[in-house]
């Protein structure tokens, strides 16, 4: 029970400090006249003042609260490392122990683990969600178990109690880790970049060494070792050799005595995009398709277009002198032997051969496809005759002959059983109107020397023939008749989307590829994608984890020629994929989870925090410190002992006020008082005369 004095004023607060105020000035006056009854003119006065004010008593049944101590245990996965869980178990027993003889005290205890999308360790944000729970008067403490690698030192819990940090871990440990600085997510195909990256000891590492042999790869390479020093910002120069995502892995052989060696792997994904793709198109005359090429291509800001129309051959003989002809000589020997090279498609659009070009330049686009160049050949009806690029060094890279037959009739072109399949041609049908793809109206008769063909015309004569020859590519298409499907004649057809794949495929994007794995990632599902021309199934795939595990998955056929599966990463890292004789290498997350980033305890981060509150940082290496009652405002940490703050919080159950006296006994008192001082000084004025 408590009691205390409370007012409940009958008027105004404000009159009676006004009558307060008078009555004093009216004692005062009576004390230096000389009054000889002057006190009792202030207790009646003073009687009337608290009559005005209403004094009462009031008793308060009250019922005692415990105090609450909150306790966040760090679960996270490098609270795992070393002997850190058995740290974190015993320092649990331990301070439920302590509370449990502290008096009328509880203890919450709440547990937090990874964090979603490898956010790492969110030991503030439990904290202040633990807090939320409690009546804040309640709280008399918190107390953090932890490593000290906590994620979220942004969030800032707001305390009335000391914040105590218990640190596992020891001070001898050390890690070997690799740190990649700077890695950019684009870099530009066969030019070279710096890549910074670090290999350091931290902790207390013993002397190994001042260098360390540290391996890279990129993608599924063969990985090279190089000799680098320890503790030192090196610049690695690198070349991304193919577009797409690259994968480039650094590693260092683990050391024993190490805390961990999760971190002794790093993983960077750069995509390789191209600089500018240099196209060279030549048109051997005027005709409606030609413009077909030339709006596909200048449509793309990345295309550099070099394109020539032959409007003059040689044979041509109308008299006019050559210094008078407006036209644009053909540079054949710069384009054909000096900068061939730096070309990434040559496409021949209804070419002759007119002696514009002698053999020895056509050996030489042979040769450029051989070393990784690319040819496309759109042919017309001159592709038959007896000036066909076909009757020149380039026969022996065309997948097709000529049969010197043309075919004139409308047909509707179609996809092929293996068209259906193949990337550059898979899912068009499912674009055509209702009724089918627009006509053609020509088709230049050609037999299927080598490679795959796509598409068909009538009598299922080959349209689209795509081949690989060496290290290079070369594809025909056997109509000049596609710019109909761009003019919408009979409903058209996907022209642009069939040319803009087909010179994909031509400069060998990965997505275009025939026979490919690959893989993409949403959080930490991975869809796994086989595709492939071969009519048998390719067989289930491999899938090796970060931590050695082998899986093995079944694919089954999503659409003709692709198979998919979904893999459900149990751990972040990279994943190595293997099906038959293709490898492929993905990360799911960071190779190295934010967790074993940094993997020494420390308590830096969290002791400005702690300190603010009178807390502070003690590691539980000597053993779990004991528990203390403090008072408010005192130091709550000290050696091989934390505090807490006892809160003395209660819940009132009943609430009794009682009146002094009531109004009108205040008023009798004051009267009483008041007719006694006028005796009083009226006696002694009596005797005075």
């Amino acid at each position: 029970m408590s009691a205390s004095v409370i007012f409940a004023p009958l008027v105004s607060i404000w009159l009676v400090y006004a009558l307060a105020a008078a009555a004093v000035l009216l004692v005062g006056l009576a004390l230096w006249r000389g009054l000889s009854g002057w006190w009792i003119r202030a207790l009646a006065l003073g009687a009337l003042v608290l009559a005005l004010a209403n004094p009462a008593l009031q008793e308060e049944e009250r019922q005692n609260l415990s105090d609450i101590v909150i306790l966040v245990v760090d679960e996270s996965a490098s609270q795992d490392l070393g002997d850190r869980t058995a740290q974190t178990e015993a320092a649990i027993a331990s301070v439920e122990a302590e509370i449990a003889q502290m008096p009328n005290t509880e203890l919450r205890i709440h547990r937090v683990g990874d964090g979603d999308e490898d956010s790492g360790t969110l030991a503030l944000t439990a904290l202040s969600e633990a807090l939320a729970e409690e009546p804040r008067a309640r709280v008399a403490g918190a107390i953090l178990l932890t490593d000290g690698r906590v994620h979220d030192l942004g969030v800032v819990p707001n305390l009335p109690a000391p914040l105590q940090v218990l640190l596992t871990g020891r001070e001898a440990d050390w890690d070997r880790r690799i740190v990649v600085k700077n890695a950019p997510a684009f870099a530009i195909i066969g030019e070279e970049f710096q890549l910074e990256l670090r290999v350091e000891d931290v902790g207390t590492p013993p002397p190994l060494g001042a260098e360390v042999e540290l391996t890279i790869s990129i993608d599924t390479e063969e990985p090279a070792t190089f000799t680098v020093p320890l503790n030192e910002d090196l610049e690695l120069p690198v070349t991304l050799p193919h577009g797409g995502a690259n994968v480039l892995q650094f590693s260092v052989a683990p050391v024993e005595g190490e805390i961990t060696d999760r971190n002794n792997a790093s993983a960077v994904q750069i995509n390789g995009v191209r600089d500018r793709l240099r196209v060279l198109l030549i048109s051997g005359e005027p005709h409606a398709g030609e413009r077909v090429w030339r709006n596909l291509l200048k449509s793309d800001a990345a295309v550099d277009l070099v394109h020539f129309t032959i409007l003059r051959p040689p044979e041509k003989q109308d008299g006019v002198p050559v210094d008078e002809l407006s036209l644009i000589a053909f540079p054949t020997r710069e384009l054909f032997v000096e900068k061939i090279e730096e070309f990434d498609l040559i496409i021949f659009d209804r070419y002759r051969m007119r002696g514009i070009l002698p053999m020895s330049y056509i050996e030489n686009i042979v040769t450029y496809v051989r070393g990784g160049g690319t040819v496309l050949v759109a042919a017309g009806p001159e592709f038959g005759a007896v000036d066909s690029l076909y009757r020149s060094p380039m026969a022996e890279i065309l997948p097709v002959a000529p049969t010197a037959q043309v075919v004139e009739e409308g047909y509707r072109p179609a996809l092929t059983d293996l068209g259906r399949r193949h990337p550059v041609t898979e899912g068009l049908e499912a674009e055509a109107p209702e009724g089918g793809w627009g006509r053609w109206f020509r088709l230049i008769e050609v037999e299927q020397v080598a490679g795959q063909v796509l598409m068909s015309g009538p009598r299922d004569l080959p349209l689209l023939v795509l081949n690989r020859v060496d290290q290079g590519r070369v594809a025909v298409l056997a109509s000049d008749h596609a710019w109909l499907w761009g003019r919408g004649y009979e409903g058209g057809g996907p022209q642009l989307e069939l040319l803009r794949r087909l010179a994909h495929w031509m400069l060998k994007e990965p997505e275009l590829e025939e026979e490919t794995l690959t893989a993409d990632v949403t959080g930490e599902a991975m869809t796994i994608t086989r595709r492939t021309l071969a009519e048998e199934e390719p067989g289930p795939v491999t899938i090796t984890g970060p931590d050695g595990t082998v899986t093995e998955l079944a694919m089954p056929m999503a659409a003709p020629g692709r198979f998919e599966a979904v893999f459900q990463a149990p751990v972040l890292g990279l994943y190595r994929l293997e099906q038959g004789e293709l490898t492929r290498v993905i990360a799911v997350g960071p190779a190295t989870p934010r967790e074993f980033v940094e993997t020494i305890a420390s308590g830096a981060d969290l002791a400005p925090l702690a300190e603010a509150t009178r807390g502070g940082v003690t590691r539980l290496e000597p053993g779990t410190p004991d528990i203390r009652a403090v008072a408010e405002g005192r130091v709550a940490v000290g050696r091989g002992w934390i505090g807490i703050t006892p809160r003395e919080a209660y819940l009132t159950t009943e609430v009794n006020v009682v009146p002094f006296l009531p109004a009108w006994a205040w008023l009798l008192v004051a009267a009483g008082l008041a007719v006694v001082a006028w005796l009083v000084e009226g006696r002694k004025g009596a005797k005075a005369a």
